[in-house]
């Protein structure tokens, strides 16, 4: 289980989250939702490593690992997978899920890397077809696949998602949420920091939703979806978009999750 206790950092001089309180369970499928600029990605960077703690604690199955490296964070069961995929573009896709693997002892150990890298294309079958082209031939949706293949690659218990579906088409997010589900019954946690509200809190166990670096609202992913308040910020209603709207579209994610038997 991965703990934040009493959570603050940022930058410079500037405190951007503000004693925050989660915890991500295995199995199950954590969102943080809220508006760009409102700490989900500094939280995240946070998790990582990426960015110092300033106040508080992380705790992953019990052990304090805020003062650890970003790689000991990735040995001891955390994996980030970063805004904008980040993929490297003139590598191949069997080249970039070999840097997935980089923190574990896996080069001295050919077969394994490979058995590891099958693994990723038995999940993602595009991958296993393009393994040998670079990585800037695929698509905005194959890129995502991959990022989140290279994650894996890492053996984590804990997978940070950030931005996931940012720049996708609506047909992509969906298979990408999609997969996401799918992820959790590998007995992963999963932690989505996600701006589509409706779809993380279709496919969540758990949401928190931050505003201003804080934690303001917090609960099932159903009862944000059902929870008016949440509907006029983060859902769209109120704008044009109406609650039976916002519900559809989170429907066709509950369906996605109910033929994937989550």
């Amino acid at each position: 289980m991965l703990e934040l206790r009493r959570v603050s950092t940022g930058y410079e001089a500037v405190d951007v989250i503000h004693d925050i309180d989660l915890t991500v369970n295995g199995a199950e499928i954590v969102a943080l939702v809220g508006a760009n600029g409102a700490g989900k990605s500094t939280l995240v960077k946070t998790i990582s490593g990426i960015l110092p703690l300033r106040r508080g604690e992380i705790v992953l199955d019990g052990k304090r690992i805020d003062g650890e490296s970003p790689r000991a964070r990735v040995l001891a069961g955390i994996a980030q997978v970063p805004e904008g995929r980040q993929v490297f573009g003139g590598l191949t896709v069997r080249e970039n899920l070999r840097l997935g693997a980089y923190a574990r002892d896996t080069e001295s150990d050919a077969a394994a890397l490979e058995a590891a890298i099958g693994r990723i294309g038995e999940l993602f079958p595009v991958l296993l077809r393009r393994m040998d082209e670079p990585a800037g031939n695929l698509s905005g949706g194959q890129q995502q696949m991959l990022a989140i293949g290279r994650g894996l690659m890492a053996e984590p218990r804990i997978l940070v998602l950030d931005e996931p579906s940012l720049g996708l088409a609506p047909v992509l997010v969906a298979e990408i949420f999609r997969l996401i589900a799918g992820l959790r019954n590998q007995g992963r946690g999963i932690l989505l920091s996600e701006q589509n509200a409706r779809l993380s809190l279709a496919i969540a166990d758990r949401a928190y939703v931050i505003e201003n670096g804080r934690v303001t609202l917090s609960g099932t992913g159903k009862e944000l979806l059902d929870n008016t308040e949440v509907a006029e910020r983060y859902l769209g209603v109120g704008k044009g978009v109406s609650v039976a709207d916002a519900h559809r579209h989170a429907e066709l994610v509950a369906k996605l999750k109910g033929a994937l038997g989550t």
